[in-house]
């Protein structure tokens, strides 16, 4: 077949069919390009960037914070623990005095000294410094995790304190050196002296460091008084002075006035006060005026002191400065533990303010982001309905010609902001709208052209049925055989033209002027549509099922399959047919034409499909295609599915009729109206025999020659014309309007009995319709009555009554003419087989009339001028 679809059209969305809401762009996306990116991918960015430089800003500023509370929170443990560290001091210094004196009373006595009683004097002493001890190691434990100079200094003590536990058992014997026992307990108290200094609150706190450096100094101040009295108390129960003992005494005392300068220089006016208030109580005077005593004066001896009475007054004096210690140790805690509240405080401020800030600056961003992309959000969704739903739903509203045009409201846009995107949406809105009314306009315009065409259809339908009517007289009043045959030509011309119309009132939209209101066979539909083509003669027709379809779809299904049977053979060589095969496939009926023509390409079969598929609107490309086109609309109208394969010699349309356009067999009638004309080539040749009987039987002005009636189409069963018609192989029958050579003397030719081929579809389906209210209608009724005589007018016209105007109202189809007595059909001629050798002789003077026919047309004849002979024509 050769009509296709324009491959420069497209094809109409039809409405109710699913779309997606999103649109697939042009070229695929890209993540990493910016232009590419979403909305909310864009403010997300510009959201997030932002907020993650200002966390990382202030995460800085919070762990800087953070460091500087978790080394206040150390600080303040680790100068919490200074009350053990000086606790264990003390103990460490009363045991350290006490052994001093008993060393040297055991080195006086001798071998008889009183070893038990210097035992049991140290025992007590003993214990409390490990008890003291334990409570430190207890303390300490949570400082597992602190710095690791503080770690460092802390096992330092544990090694001294070690030491001393291991020296105290070379006490009682006195072997050793006092030098070397009293020196371990001089490198303990030190390293707790070194640990009780260790706490250090970093940059930019010297008030805390202050804190520390006043305890640690007046710690190191009692020290050296304790250190001053451990001498004194040796010398005292030894009873005498060491050659050493007075430079050691200066070196002692030396320090001591070092270190109470640096307390006072370091500690507050408060501390001052209170030291100075120590200084002047009665019992630190009493020490201090015993000490004085071994002060070396002039010439004088240093005096050795009561070793009770000191020990007592030195007792006091250190309890003085014990108790003096305890309060700069805890001024500094309270100090440290404020430091650590207010830093903590500073931090958790900061972080409430900076988590403050982010969430304020998140949750405007989110506002703000919210708003653009609700905006945008309602701008894509409604761009895409408009694009994909109201604006398709409106242009096919807009392309049906069938239905009015009706003023179509845009609703306004759903974004009601003030900014750049509201002003997009209405931009939007403006633009649907333009569309909207460009689209009005040009379908009132192809309404108008529609118009235009149907009427000039309507018209040239009129003068067609008039030309038919005309036709219909000639052929009745013609007795030249030649004559009737061109008569015949023009009336199948006729046919097409109407056809014609009909195809373009179809583009158009309107339904067809031809109705059936009863049952038709299926058959007798695909007769009807090869009658209404041109090469009807190469159709072959086989049913293999007793099928009807309902009467109001008759006209629109024969004017489908005549469409697809005229491209059928317009396409496909001459010597060859065309297959019309049907059946039904239990849901419906399938009809099946094949060709042996040119055929397709895939690209071109795709494209005529999707056409059939979807039926565009009429345009150009309709009038150069139309035969698809009206096929598409066709089938659309009543849901029959066309479509069209490849064949391995041609192609092959494959035909659904659905459930609902089929109906049950009507009832059978007795008496039905013959066919008014019947049209074949043999019709034609049989006229000539007409024209050489005796004048009573030659035909008659208004009467037709007497002919056997031909059989009527039974539903389900065709005509079999495989003997009358051509054969894919096989030379045609010679076609009417070519005058065969007479036949010759040998084998004379025999004329034959043959069945009429239909030349309209009202040929094949007038015989059903003398039932009562049957039958095909036009705007001007049928145009002859079945008897070959056309009925005369009504001698009153029959009107409806007078309107408001006071012209008459008309009745439709009150002036057709009925059929009073209808013919039975004759019964038909029995067929006799023909003689082989006169249809060979017959054939073979066709051919060679065809040859003289080309050879005569490629001859040009030359009229001499007047008194001028010549011999005849001259070869160009």
């Amino acid at each position: 077949m050769g009509a296709g679809p324009d491959p420069a059209r497209g094809t109409a969305a039809r409405p109710g069919r699913s779309r997606r809401d999103r649109v697939v762009p042009h070229r695929r996306r890209s993540a990493f390009r910016l232009r590419d990116w979403r909305i909310g991918t864009k403010l997300a960015t510009v959201l997030v960037i932002p907020s993650l430089a200002f966390l990382v800003l202030a995460g800085v500023q919070t762990r800087g914070l953070a460091g500087q509370t978790s080394a206040l929170t150390a600080f303040a443990e680790q100068v919490g623990i200074g009350q053990q560290i000086t606790a264990v001091v003390d103990r460490l210094q009363q045991e350290r005095d006490r052994a001093a004196g008993e060393l040297a009373a055991l080195r006086r006595a001798g071998a008889g000294a009183d070893r038990d009683a210097a035992i049991a004097a140290l025992k007590p002493l003993q214990e409390a410094a490990n008890q003291a001890l334990s409570e430190l190691r207890r303390a300490a434990e949570p400082l597992a995790g602190a710095d690791a100079a503080w770690r460092v200094a802390f096992s330092e003590v544990l090694e001294a304190y070690d030491q001393v536990v291991y020296i105290r058992a070379a006490i009682p014997p006195a072997v050793l050196n006092s030098d070397t026992i009293l020196s371990n307990y001089h490198r303990a108290i030190g390293a707790l002296l070194n640990l009780l200094a260790e706490p250090s609150p970093g940059e930019g706190q010297q008030a805390l460091t202050d804190a520390v450096l006043r305890y640690v100094q007046l710690s190191r101040v009692k020290e050296f008084t304790s250190r001053i009295r451990a001498e004194l108390y040796a010398a005292a129960r030894a009873g005498r002075y060491d050659v050493d003992d007075q430079a050691t005494l200066t070196d002692l005392r030396a320090q001591q006035l070092t270190a109470l300068g640096a307390f006072r220089l370091a500690a507050s006016t408060e501390q001052v006060r209170r030291y100075d208030l120590v200084s002047v109580n009665p019992a630190f005077v009493a020490a201090a005026r015993l000490e004085e005593q071994t002060l070396p004066t002039g010439t004088a001896e240093p005096a050795v002191l009561s070793a009770p009475e000191w020990w007592a007054a030195s007792e006091q004096r250190l309890e003085l400065l014990r108790q003096l210690e305890g309060e700069v140790l805890n001024d500094a805690v309270r100090h440290a533990d404020g430091a650590r509240a207010q830093q903590l405080r500073d931090t958790l401020l900061v972080a409430g303010g900076i988590v403050a800030v982010l969430l304020v600056a998140v949750l405007i961003s989110l506002l703000i982001g919210r708003s653009i992309a609700r905006s945008m959000r309602l701008l894509r969704g409604e761009a895409l309905r408009i694009a994909h739903v109201e604006l398709p739903h409106t242009l096919h509203r807009l392309r049906a010609v069938d239905r009015p045009v009706a003023t179509i409201e845009v609703p306004p846009t759903a974004v009601h902001s003030r900014d750049e995107i509201g002003e997009l949406a209405e931009a939007f809105v403006a633009v649907h709208r333009s569309a909207v009314d460009v689209a009005l306009e040009q379908a009132m315009m192809r309404r108008n052209v529609n118009a235009m065409f149907v009427n000039l259809a309507r018209r040239s339908q009129v003068l067609v049925e008039r030309q038919l009517e005309l036709l219909d007289e000639l052929e009745r009043e013609e007795s030249d055989p030649e004559q009737l045959e061109n008569l015949f030509k023009l009336d199948h011309l006729a046919a097409r033209m109407r056809r014609n119309d009909e195809s373009l009132l179809v583009l158009a939209g309107m339904e067809s002027t031809r109705r059936w209101n009863r049952p038709v066979g299926l058959g007798a539909v695909l007769l009807a549509a090869s009658a209404e083509i041109e090469q009807y003669q190469r159709v072959r027709h086989r049913s293999s099922a007793a099928l009807h379809l309902v009467g109001h779809a008759v006209g629109d299904l024969v004017h489908l399959f005549a469409e697809l049977l005229e491209n059928a053979t317009a396409f496909s060589r001459p010597d060859t047919v065309v297959h019309v095969v049907a059946w039904s496939d239990g849901t419906g009926a399938v009809v099946q034409i094949v060709d042996q023509g040119l055929g397709m390409s895939p690209t071109a079969l795709v494209e005529a499909n999707t056409l059939l598929a979807e039926p565009p609107a009429a345009d150009v490309a309709a009038s150069e295609r139309m035969g698809l086109f009206v096929v598409s609309h066709l089938s659309a109208r009543h849901g029959v599915e066309v479509k069209l394969r490849s064949d391995h010699e041609g192609l092959v349309a494959r035909i659904r009729i659905p459930a609902d356009l089929l109906a049950p067999a009507p009832e059978p009638e007795l008496d039905q109206p013959a066919a008014p004309r019947m049209l074949t080539h043999q019709l034609a040749a049989r006229s000539r025999l007409y024209a050489a009987a005796p004048p009573a039987d030659l035909p008659l002005a208004g009467r037709r020659p007497e002919m056997p009636a031909p059989e009527l189409p039974v539903a389900g069963r065709f005509p079999d014309f495989a003997a009358e018609l051509p054969v894919a192989g096989r030379p045609a029958m010679p076609s009417a309007g070519i005058r065969p050579d007479p036949p010759a003397p040998a084998a004379p030719a025999v004329p034959r009995q043959a069945r009429p081929v239909p030349v309209r579809a009202e040929d094949v389906l007038t015989p059903a319709a003398g039932s009562p209210g049957g039958g095909w209608f036009t705007r001007q009724g049928p145009a002859s009555s079945v008897l070959g005589v056309t009925a005369p007018p009504a001698a009153t016209p029959v009107t409806a009554g007078i309107n408001a105007q006071g012209l008459p109202v008309r009745v439709p189809m009150a002036q057709l003419g009925a059929i009073s007595q209808p013919a039975r059909p004759q019964q038909p001629v029995p067929r006799h087989e023909p003689d082989p050798d006169a249809v060979g002789g017959m054939l073979s003077r066709f051919y060679g009339g065809v040859r003289r026919a080309e050879a005569e047309e490629t001859i040009q004849m030359f009229m001499p001028p007047a008194g001028v002979r010549s011999e005849g024509g001259q070869r160009p």
